[in-house]
């Protein structure tokens, strides 16, 4: 049951971020052929209209498959017929639409369960952070010159930052100061540890702080997102830690059984908010790389063609951008088999 209610969490939000592409569309009277639910052969479709809702073989991805977006086409109401600036907003809104969600649902859950302050409520002898003269109740400010609003942002940058010296920047009695600690090595747990722990929690944010808060949290996971990408493209992360669709349902799955186990099942479902959050970010910030076939990739193109027609007067050739286009397609199918071949293997193993 747990992986049918993480599946159809996934499938909300790529249903979503297609729900951007479609409404964006029509508000640029671009005709839509299909919209459709999953990837693969289509189970159940309906035709409304101008355009086909189906819901296809595979529960993951999804489509706003619109006239000319990838082919020539004479009909007046095509992709490529629209203007260069409703063509972006149509290409954007996927997107966007993530971050809508992403944002709505984090401030949910901070409205509900609470944040995390940045407040330090122990301090290890003998470590690093004691060493820099780090006290309890001191309030973190930044981390080398980045603005922290949550204690749990203070473990991510550790391990996107291991074994480096870092600048704190915190708040006591008042007053703004600012010390060097340089984390040390714990043979128990194998890491770089600050000697710093959090707890402090403002369990009853109100209206204002909850939306305040849910935007800090949507800036984190854009963060990480982003560190993540650098790690990997310096190849800090192996290609078998990465989880596609298969291996992200299955750990949503999981951790979803044993927060209800242990926690109670609002607790389950704050958590299953609090993911599709993250992962609501994380596909939207994905889609955004300028690579062929992401929308990030076709943004890039669009550009390219303003520039074309405002400097040289040009149209930029469809028969060279809709290959490039359906080698990124081919590439990105073949890294998605890929993936999912791993995800497969992990849960075998």
């Amino acid at each position: 049951m747990s992986i049918i209610i993480a599946i159809i969490v996934f499938s909300v939000i790529v249903l979503f971020h297609e729900l951007g592409h479609f409404l964006f569309a029509k508000l640029n009277n671009v005709k839509v052929n299909e919209f459709s639910l999953g990837l693969g052969p289509t189970l159940f479709g309906i035709q409304k209209g101008e355009t086909k809702y189906s819901i296809k073989a595979l529960p993951f991805g999804g489509a706003c498959m619109m006239e000319g977006e990838d082919e020539e086409s004479s009909d007046g109401r095509s992709f490529n017929n629209a203007s260069i600036l409703g063509r972006m907003g149509i290409v954007f809104a996927g997107p966007f639409f993530n971050f809508i969600m992403a944002f709505v649902f984090a401030t949910i859950v901070i409205m509900v369960s609470g944040y995390d302050t940045t407040k330090i409520v122990g301090v290890q002898k003998n470590s690093a952070a004691a060493e820099a003269n780090l006290k309890a109740n001191d309030e973190l400010l930044r981390i080398d010159g980045k603005r922290i609003h949550f204690f749990s942002e203070v473990s991510t940058y550790r391990f996107f930052h291991p074994n480096k010296k870092i600048t704190i920047e915190y708040k006591r009695n008042g007053k703004i100061l600012s010390t060097e600690v340089k984390p040390k090595y714990d043979k128990k747990t194998k890491q770089y540890l600050y000697g710093i722990a959090g707890g402090d929690y403002n369990k009853n944010p109100n209206l204002f702080d909850s939306t305040v808060h849910g935007l800090y949290r949507c800036k984190y996971y854009v963060y990480t997102t982003i560190d993540s990408l650098k790690m990997l493209g310096r190849g800090k992360i192996s290609a078998n830690e990465l989880s596609g669709p298969v291996g992200i349902v299955k750990d949503m799955g999981s951790n979803y059984n044993e927060a209800k186990s242990q926690q109670g099942l609002g607790v389950a479902f704050l958590f299953l908010l609090s993911s599709a959050s993250l992962l609501s970010m994380n596909l939207g910030v994905m889609n955004l790389i300028p690579i062929p076939a992401l929308d990030g990739g076709r943004l890039f193109f669009l550009i390219v063609e303003a520039i074309m027609k405002k400097v040289f007067k040009k149209d930029v050739n469809r028969e060279k951008e809709g290959l490039v286009n359906l080698v990124g397609i081919v590439l990105l199918l073949g890294i998605m088999v890929l993936v999912m071949f791993n995800d497969i293997r992990k849960i075998l193993i």
